[in-house]
């Protein structure tokens, strides 16, 4: 349980860094790229998604550690189905509609 809070406060503090519009290097894919191809996304914008991402992540992480306290395993259940959720919702709008490209 101290680990998933520690987590969570790591998730925390890094959506606070990208929520700002700084940490590019932090979103793996886009700190792999070539500089040419760094260019031609909106970077700001990028990292405001995530760091909003981050937020929800951690809140469901937040269950995780209730249901520990609680011992109630369907909040445990409810906030695995949550970050599954979340992460996949990730991966598509991310990698579908050039959302991020510059125009």
């Amino acid at each position: 349980m101290i680990g998933t809070i520690i987590v969570i406060v790591l998730f925390i503090v890094f959506g606070i860094f990208l929520s700002v519009g700084k940490g590019a290097f932090l979103i793996a894919g886009y700190n792999t790229m070539p500089k040419e191809e760094k260019e031609k996304y909106d970077t700001v914008a990028l990292c405001k998604f995530m760091g909003k991402m981050m937020f929800v992540l951690s809140f469901s992480m937040v269950f995780w550690v209730l249901s520990d306290l609680l011992e109630k395993v369907w909040l445990f259940v409810l906030g695995i189905v949550l970050f599954i959720t979340t992460v996949i919702f990730i991966l598509f709008y991310t990698n579908t509609g050039n959302r991020f490209r510059k125009k």
